[in-house]
């Protein structure tokens, strides 16, 4: 382990790293991207753009910009080095799969589950072609042979691939033969050449590009493709499906493409003299399958969720898969062997459970923590968060620790409970307790017992005792069955009441029951769920019982009368778990909607949510002192929470959820909209956010502090004037904090502290009637030279979305015509100096490549491999005359 990046509470949905390899873009759940810097493991800029999760990230070959596709159909390019948004690309009508850039031309194709394929022009931003040959969505898409080819993955077995010819090339009069259509007649040839300016103008979308299918690859697995891609150097091609195989394919370049045309033309050549025939009169034609070709097939352990290729110079390729069940595994491919198979190098594994966790029980000092799933029980060190004990076992459901904590029991789908012994990790005894699913299991407050209740509708309860060890002389500890409650339903939890003379059973039938312990006599019915009640518990007083049902609703009764004091709408799905905190009424809550929610069953108010989890919290258990909250959910994760010692604020957690959902709000309204402007293919790559608003507010208040500052300067200037002497002025404590500045100065200083990314959209949000006032500043800082290049973007940007406004204003058509002036004559300048520069730089290059008579850039390696296959063939000649 390198580095870890610390995100923010989403989960990360896609990964692009950097062509220079310094910088990750990171895409995650809620549709924001963060770049990170591997060097110093920070992230320095964040896009807000997408309104769902982001689905596809790729870099420009340069990495100064980079594009996103996301849930909402939307593709945003945004500018790296500017840290703000280009524009927005609107076209797909289903969540974007994949989007690439090409390197040659400023295209970019982006595919989507709508079943399309759509080729964009940037220089003008607009969708100029679309491909239909798709019947089911297109999950993948990769460019192969120096970007001639296209390979598109879908919903079938089939890998479509695609020729691309730009235009201008086939319109190139030195072409060599080699780029035509292979055997084709020469007759055929020129009647192509006399019918392209035709077809041109009857197409207008194939100036820029014709796309033509060749053929398809057939692959191996039946399902959809979910990754498909090609190492850096585009010689190996790779793809997965749902299940565990993932399919290497090798593309041949062009002149090993040309070596086989030639060795199929000389076998047709023998063939043909061999029949006696003349000269072969069809022309050997290469299938597609000749040109991209299987080289093996890789089995994982599980099912691959992701995978990335590197291919060394040697010829070994490198595969570093991700499988669904958390495990990395790499393997080695010598593609130089006959037969190429992968071996397993290395795997990345860490303690945690390859599957859900159903249960977790705290030992009773605090420190243990078990935690079992459908194939293993572990037990934790909770101060080092290391598994000290992996126990097999079958599907767990519910556990508890023996009271000692030396013993932990199991009970399990099959009905079966399992005992097991912690010191040397294996399993004691194993009991059928139940003919169905064992579904809760309570431990009785004298700690003699415990109880089980099952799927097979009876209450079950059990005893400890000490048996004698055929094996050895000491006893053990056993299970004995004492007592049977037979009922009607099926029995989905089971607890104790503190004082041990209450069982709670809650059943199938949506009604919690309580029954006298001693003689297992009806006491109480609480009915009142429209759900099953999946989860309860009984406070340490016994006075209080909330349940928690899968109608999404706690309820909170009284245990003398079975009275309801409240019912809380807990969470948005089914509530899966519920546990009173020790010598409290506090309770915590686990939901399907990936929440925890602590919960005062007095006040009957929600205290707080933990927000952590990603998926469903099937399972929590609080430490016997209250202190610590384990927490399981459906993203394989275990979670604990530590009781802080800060004062927890109510109002204060109000006003922060109060927050939360106003951002919410805020980013599902409609966005704003640019007057006199229509929906096109084509948008603002921001959206509107809590920040964007809070920005905009910064720059009215200081457009305000600027006005207020003006007139009292007008005001002392007059005072002055009248007392015919200096009177001192009272400076602002904002302006004296910035160091004593001038209003105008300060305006600016709150300009340059907008984000880059969020400018426009705060601009957009920005009343007119503050315009006129920052068109004069504008005016005055550019005539300066301050800032001239943000300045520009903001003033065009401001031009743009008040443009009516502006130039029916007969008062700012001086400042309009001044600011005219100033902006090109500094715009100008800033042009000239960098053209001085590159100027400048470009002398340097040459001067450096006189020097090492090497073209620098573009021919070294070039130069490199050509030496290289000099001496090999030096080589051979040498072992030839030897």
């Amino acid at each position: 382990q390198v580095l870890i990046l610390k995100g923010l509470k989403q989960e990360v949905s896609c990964l692009c790293p950097s062509p220079d390899g310094l910088h990750l873009a990171v895409g995650y759940e809620d549709g924001s991207i963060r770049v990170f810097s591997l060097l110093s493991g920070e992230a320095n800029i964040t896009f807000n753009g997408h309104k769902a999760a982001v689905t596809a990230l790729q870099y420009d070959h340069l990495g100064g910009r980079l594009v996103s596709g996301s849930k909402d159909t939307d593709v945003i390019v945004w500018d790296v080095i500017n840290e703000s948004g280009l524009y927005r690309l609107r076209g797909h009508k289903d969540a974007v799969t994949q989007v690439l850039f090409l390197k040659e031309k400023n295209l970019l194709v982006t595919s989507g589950k709508d079943t399309l394929v759509k080729w964009w022009d940037l220089d003008t931003q607009h969708c100029f072609k679309t491909l239909v040959g798709h019947r089911t969505e297109v999950w993948g898409m990769a460019l192969i042979s120096e970007e001639k080819r296209l390979i598109t993955g879908s919903a079938d077995s089939e890998l479509r691939v695609w020729d691309i010819t730009y235009i201008q090339e086939v319109k190139d009069p030195d072409e060599p033969e080699s780029k035509k259509s292979k055997g084709s007649s020469p007759g055929a040839e020129e009647n192509a050449e006399e019918d392209e300016t035709l077809e041109l103008d009857e197409h207008p979308e194939e100036r820029l590009v014709k796309c033509s299918k060749v053929g398809s690859i057939m692959r191996e697995g039946r399902d959809r493709i979910v990754t498909l891609a090609t190492d850096r150097t585009g010689k190996i091609l790779a793809c997965h499906g749902t299940d565990a195989v993932l399919e290497v394919f090798s593309v041949l370049s062009e002149e090993e493409v040309q070596k086989k045309l030639e060795k199929k033309m000389k076998k047709a050549k023998k063939k043909a003299k061999q029949n006696s025939e003349e000269e072969p009169e069809r022309s050997v034609e290469l299938s597609l399958q000749d040109e991209i070709q299987r080289v093996a097939n890789v089995r994982a352990s599980s099912k691959i969720k992701s995978f990335d290729l590197i291919l060394s110079p040697k010829g070994e390729l490198k595969i570093v898969l991700l499988l669904q069940n958390n495990i990395i595994e790499s393997y080695n491919l010598n593609l130089s062997a006959q037969v190429p198979q992968a071996v397993r190098a290395s795997r990345i594994t860490i303690g945690g459970h390859r599957s859900d966790v159903r249960t977790l029980a705290f030992s009773s000092d605090n420190i243990a923590i078990l935690s079992a799933a459908a194939e293993s029980v572990k037990i934790w060190n909770r101060l080092t968060l290391q598994c000290i004990r992996t126990m097999d076992c079958e599907y767990a459901l519910c556990s508890l620790f023996v009271p000692g904590d030396r013993q932990v029991i199991v009970g399990t789908k099959t009905g079966k409970l399992q005992l097991y012994d912690l010191a040397s990790g294996s399993l004691m005894e194993t009991l059928n307790a139940h003919d169905g699913a064992v579904w809760s299991i309570a431990l009785s407050p004298d700690q003699r017992g415990f109880v089980t209740g099952g799927a097979d509708k009876c209450v079950k309860f059990w005893e400890f005792e000490l048996v004698k060890d055929e094996s050895s002389v000491q006893k053990r500890l056993s299970m004995k069955h004492v007592r049977i409650l037979q009922l009607d339903e099926d029995v989905l939890c089971v607890r104790y009441s503190p004082n041990q003379k209450l069982l709670a059973v809650s059943l199938l039938d949506c009604t919690v029951k309580i029954f006298y312990i001693d003689t297992l006599k009806f006491f109480l019915s609480l009915y009142g769920h429209k759900l099953p009640v999946l989860c309860m518990d009984i406070s340490y007083d016994g006075t209080l019982i909330a349940t928690g049902s899968a109608d999404r609703n706690v309820k909170i009764w009284g245990l003398d009368f079975g009275d309801c004091h409240r019912s809380l709408f807990a969470h948005d799905d089914s509530v899966m778990y519920l546990q009173f905190v020790a010598k409290s009424h506090l309770f915590f809550t686990a939901g399907k909607d990936s929440k925890i929610k602590q919960w005062d069953a007095d006040k009957f108010e929600h205290i707080q949510t933990l927000e952590g989890h990603h998926q469903e919290v099937w399972c929590l258990a609080l430490s016997p002192n209250g202190d610590y909250v384990v927490s399981a959910s459906h993203d394989k994760s275990l979670r604990l929470w530590e009781r802080t010692r800060e004062p927890l604020v109510l109002e204060e957690e109000r006003e922060m959820q109060r927050e939360a959902e106003y951002e919410e709000s805020v980013a599902k309204e409609e966005q704003p909209v640019v007057a006199g402007e229509t929906q096109g293919e084509i948008g603002l790559a921001g959206k509107k956010t809590i920040e964007t608003i809070k920005a905009a507010e910064r720059i009215m208040e200081a457009i305000e502090l600027y006005r207020e500052e003006m007139a009292k300067l007008m005001e002392h200037k007059a005072i002055c004037k009248a007392a015919g002497k200096e009177v001192p002025f009272p400076v602002n404590p904002i302006l004296r904090a910035y160091g004593n500045i001038t209003p105008s100065a300060y305006v600016l200083e709150v300009f340059k502290k907008v984000k880059s990314s969020e400018l426009e959209e705060s601009l957009l949000v920005l009343p007119f009637s503050y315009v006129p006032d920052l068109l004069r500043l504008f005016n005055e800082y550019i005539h300066l030279g301050l800032e001239v290049e943000l300045l520009c973007r903001a003033l065009l940007f401001l031009l743009k979305i008040h443009f009516g406004q502006i130039t029916g204003n007969h008062m700012l058509v001086t400042v309009i015509e001044n600011l005219k002036k100033t902006t090109i004559s500094r715009v100008s300048e800033a042009r000239d100096v960098l053209g001085f520069n590159m100027a400048g730089l470009q002398y340097l290059k040459r001067e450096i490549e006189a020097k090492d008579e090497v073209t620098f850039f573009a021919d070294a390696t070039d130069r490199f491999e050509e030496k290289k296959r000099k001496r090999k063939k030096k080589e051979k000649m040498v072992l030839a005359v030897l």
